[in-house]
């Protein structure tokens, strides 16, 4: 007997219908997904998650009400069960993208992207990885924290404090991650395993209450710890 494939639960907000529906239609020829629902706004999409519990949310920035931004954030409200959150944009270069990255997304994807390449980010980030390739979360978080500087005081703050908690190799690790090396070149900078790092980033995401690499990057830069290239 075959056994059945286990899909990946997705749902798709985006003020624009023909949007929603091209992604969905293309996104249900694949039996690994699901698409259990669409919005077309932030609001809705929330409410539906509530719902539905997708483990997948494809989510555009820029829609009426309540936007995607707002919407990411308050989806990281709920916590083990929040969906994993894709951002759709026309610019890959985007400060909206930067605060929803800043807000809990696990990564973005421009709206032209290839059938494959959009099959391949809904899978990276279900199985529970970061969607951006090694240094594109680099670039764009660096050049927007050089544009805007670091985060608010308590933001800092609560970043330090959770960094305290890493030993000196962890730290080292979510440097070398923040900088953009993949889990490879960090085990060959330190001479050790692949199944190390891995280890290593697994127990640093944990204590500082991390999803994925996306973030570590972004709390990497906001507490300090790697400076932008243009504020050095």
């Amino acid at each position: 007997m075959t056994k059945p494939v286990e899909q990946v639960r997705i749902v798709i907000a985006d003020d624009h219908q023909v949007v929603r529906a091209g992604f969905a239609e293309l996104l249900d020829t694949r039996p690994d997904f699901n698409v259990v629902g669409t919005a077309s706004d932030g609001a809705e999409a929330v409410r539906l998650c509530r719902e539905l519990q997708p483990d997948i949310v494809l989510m555009d920035v820029r829609m009426p009400g309540m936007d995607g931004i707002e919407a990411t954030r308050q989806l990281a409200y709920f916590g083990a069960s929040a969906p994993r959150v894709i951002i759709l944009t026309t610019f890959d270069l985007d400060e909206y993208v930067y605060d929803a990255l800043r807000a809990g997304a696990s990564g973005f994807l421009l709206k032209d992207v290839t059938a494959e390449r959009l099959f391949d980010a809904v899978r990276v980030v279900a199985a529970g990885d970061a969607l951006l390739a090694p240094g594109v979360p680099r670039r764009l978080i660096g050049e927007f924290a050089a544009l805007h500087g670091r985060s608010d005081d308590s933001v800092v703050a609560l970043r330090l404090a959770a960094l305290a908690a890493l030993t000196p190799r962890e730290t080292e690790v979510l440097r070398l991650v923040a900088e953009g090396l993949s889990n490879s070149e960090i085990a060959a900078r330190l001479v050790v395993t692949d199944e190390t790092v891995k280890t290593h980033v697994s127990r640093m995401l944990r204590k500082l209450g991390l999803r994925d690499r996306t973030q570590a990057v972004v709390a990497a830069y906001e507490s300090g710890l790697v400076i932008p290239r243009a504020q050095r």
